[in-house]
């Protein structure tokens, strides 16, 4: 029986895959996002701007609460504005390193020998600040509140993240906290929020990373109730 909606709705139809041939996809995309890694030595070699739109294209693909896209991707490849940024974050790195009291993270990140030195956010051709939209100015003046805004852009960032990687880009989801002087910077309004910091580039020539493995399928997975 034919479905009524009072807002316009279209036929979906996406390819019928085979169990062996969507499997062999997903096996596929697996051993290739396995093999990304995030990047803290770039390569200043240009990126050309449409790598950018193309992997915003497929951030905006991502769901989102009631379908708000609550969402900006701010992109600055200017020498100047890359040299605030890095004075800004290395700032609020020192604050981390040397006078906040967080043994327990400090610990955590001690693998990753990180430091308050963020060379990267200059060598990398492009800096990418995904902004969270708490709320969307409206035409008229007024606000439209999102819903599930943290959610929702994280499921963004991770496409971004993916259309990167299977582009040969690299990036780093980097958060200096707080991060509020970017939304100055990137001259963005009151409304959104820095969610993320993606240096994007080519790994440098020396690049090295972290020797890590990843939680296996066992620690990962759980299957609840009857076959």
């Amino acid at each position: 029986m034919p479905r009524t909606h009072s807002h316009p709705f279209v036929p979906y139809s996406p390819q019928r895959l085979s169990d062996g041939e969507g499997l062999r996809r997903g096996r596929e995309l697996h051993e290739h996002l396995d093999a990304r890694r995030s990047v803290r030595w770039f390569s200043p070699e240009p990126v050309p701007l449409a790598a950018i739109q193309t992997a915003v294209r497929v951030a905006n693909t991502a769901p989102s609460g009631a379908h708000h896209q609550p969402w900006t991707f701010a992109a600055t490849r200017d020498p100047a504005l890359k040299r605030q940024v890095r004075a800004g974050a290395e700032e609020e790195e020192r604050r981390f390193y040397r006078e906040r009291s967080v043994p327990q993270w400090h610990h955590a990140l001690a693998p990753l020998e990180t430091t308050e030195d963020k060379e990267f956010l200059e060598v990398a051709p492009w800096l990418v600040v995904a902004f969270a939209q708490k709320s969307t100015p409206l035409p008229d003046g007024g606000l439209r509140k999102n819903y599930y805004v943290s959610e929702s852009v994280g499921i963004a960032c991770g496409l971004f993240i993916t259309a990167l990687h299977t582009m040969g880009l690299a990036t780093l989801t980097h958060t200096p906290s707080p991060m509020a002087f970017l939304t100055g910077l990137f001259g963005r309004p009151a409304t959104e929020r820095p969610f993320i910091l993606f240096p994007v580039g080519h790994p440098a020539d020396d690049c090295e990373v972290p020797d890590l493995r990843r939680k296996p399928l066992s620690e990962a997975l759980v299957v609840v109730g009857e076959a």
